[in-house]
């Protein structure tokens, strides 16, 4: 009897590590160019610091009511409301790239993007996203980028 449940709890916490390893990320982006940041979920709660970038990607790491728990790429951390969000839209290279003019290493480069640069993404396929930046328009390789379309 004893060998019994031990072998189901051992299966029991087995399957809880594999679901919380699968559970999706969700990301979002700025929908404006003020976005304030709080302490807590809820007016009342002091402002930690201002974001003044639209379409920077955040993570979501908690939700409560109409707030949303986020985190950065830098690991900045505090809660938005959600009329300040929308679904992601937006990348960020996290390592020096290349930008081209099709989805293709042989296709013409049209411009070096720099770590940290803010990539707004028109649509993706396969390993290739369409994205734009303040100046070019063109396709990125989705590797050493931080953020997910949703």
């Amino acid at each position: 009897m004893f060998l019994i449940k031990k072998k189901f709890f051992i299966i029991f916490f087995y399957l809880i590590l594999i679901s919380c390893s699968n559970a999706e990320e969700i990301f979002l982006s700025l929908k404006k160019n003020k976005v304030n940041v709080r302490y807590g979920p809820g007016f009342d709660f002091p402002i930690k610091y201002v974001y003044k970038k639209i379409n920077l990607p955040i993570k979501q790491i908690d939700k409560k009511e109409n707030f949303r728990r986020i985190i950065d790429l830098k690991n900045n951390s505090g809660w938005i409301h959600i009329s300040q969000l929308k679904p992601a839209n937006s990348l960020i290279a996290t390592e020096d790239k290349v930008l081209f003019s099709k989805p293709s290493i042989f296709s013409k480069p049209l411009a070096n993007i720099k770590k940290g640069r803010l990539l707004v993404v028109q649509k993706c396929e396969s390993n290739w996203c369409k994205v734009e930046t303040e100046t070019f328009k063109g396709w990125i390789n989705k590797e050493n980028l931080w953020g997910s379309i949703n």
